[in-house]
């Protein structure tokens, strides 16, 4: 199917309103709707995502290069193009990659819905109070890459499709399941009237080493935010499980932390 180009030659142009200052808007919100930046999330956005793309805005250079992606959309999913000036203008920045494109969110299920349609059994990840989009996006792209079957976010946390938190996933975060809302509190027990076993990861002397914990096939691993960590209170609704380090480190970024975690899981170990 020929995908239906349109050029763009005026920044204020009305049709392509959803790309105008991306980065202020990043941070104001799009009303339900999310931006993807690169070729890869692009890549990931039209043939694997569950989320249905509204438009694509495109460096016109870029085009040769994107035309198989670009000939297999459906014809009613509009391809705008511009000139590099003309696309940085719009954006409010330069947009080195070129390529842009913007979705749409679905409404969310409520959590008990959420939690029927997941993998049983399934390995969870839970993040609390999770403000960091880079981190945000690791957590996604490790928890796809070693056996995570879906996310959940309290409404502490950063909205996983922020455009730099999609990019840094590698695109994982536009199929990952996941659940964005709720307290701290309201997941986990909502977790354990699904009958999950819930690991809380503290560095805590007194938490069960990770390589000592038995290994439920129905698991949440929850983890907490840079710094504070989480609660007693948290850490207490659940098995406290600590990664062994060394003294010369206190605790691991939560990237990492699910990294470890998923590994030994994975491994068999």
């Amino acid at each position: 199917m020929q995908a239906q180009i349109i050029p763009i030659s005026d920044p204020d142009d009305p049709r392509i309103a959803d790309y105008v200052s991306v980065r202020e808007r990043d941070l104001t919100g799009r009303h339900g709707k999310f931006i993807v930046e690169g070729k890869v999330t692009l890549e990931v956005f039209l043939s694997r995502s569950r989320f249905q793309p509204e438009s694509l805005l495109i460096e016109t250079g870029r085009v040769p290069v994107l035309q198989g992606l670009l000939d297999a959309l459906p014809g009613n999913i509009p391809v705008y193009t511009a000139d590099q000036p003309v696309m940085d203008a719009i954006a409010g920045f330069p947009i080195h990659r070129g390529i842009l494109a913007c979705g749409m969110k679905p409404e969310p299920p409520d959590f008990e819905t959420w939690l029927s349609e997941q993998a049983d059994p399934a390995t969870l990840v839970v993040c609390i109070g999770l403000s960091n989009h880079d981190n945000a996006g690791a957590v996604f792209r490790n928890a796809a890459a070693l056996g995570g079957d879906g996310i959940i976010l309290d409404t502490e946390s950063c909205d996983p499709l922020y455009r730099k938190a999609i990019r840094v996933s590698a695109g994982t975060a536009l199929w990952m399941p996941f659940f964005h809302g709720l307290t701290a509190v309201e997941i986990l027990e909502g977790l354990k009237r699904a009958g999950f076993d819930i690991w809380t990861l503290t560095p805590g002397e007194k938490a069960m080493s990770l390589y000592e914990a038995d290994r439920p096939e129905k698991l949440a691993i929850v983890l907490g935010p840079e710094g504070p960590g989480l609660s007693q209170h948290l850490i207490d609704m659940g098995i406290a499980i600590r990664i062994p380090m060394t003294h010369e480190v206190d605790s691991l970024n939560i990237a990492t932390s699910l990294a470890v975690t998923l590994s030994q899981r994975l491994s068999g170990a």
